[in-house]
């Protein structure tokens, strides 16, 4: 799962080593933490959210497979 959110914010910056995920696992549910760059904050959240919005449903979409609630928090 941190793989995929790496890959999904990877392709939508322009300084991909600065994306960092890191993952705090609880007993039902995953918060995955996104850092990026602070100029490509904008790129990762997308026009009214719509980007963050989509890489939440496919994290949601892979956790219910495998039995697990995750949830993507944005950080600056």
């Amino acid at each position: 799962m941190k793989e995929l959110i790496e890959k999904m914010a990877k392709a939508l910056v322009d300084m991909p080593d600065d994306v960092q995920v890191t993952a705090v696992d609880g007993e039902r549910t995953t918060v995955f933490e996104l850092r990026v760059a602070t100029s490509d904050l904008g790129k990762v959240i997308g026009k009214q959210g719509k980007t963050a919005r989509a890489m939440r449903t496919i994290l949601s979409a892979a956790g219910t497979k495998i039995g697990k609630r995750c949830v993507l928090e944005i950080l600056e």
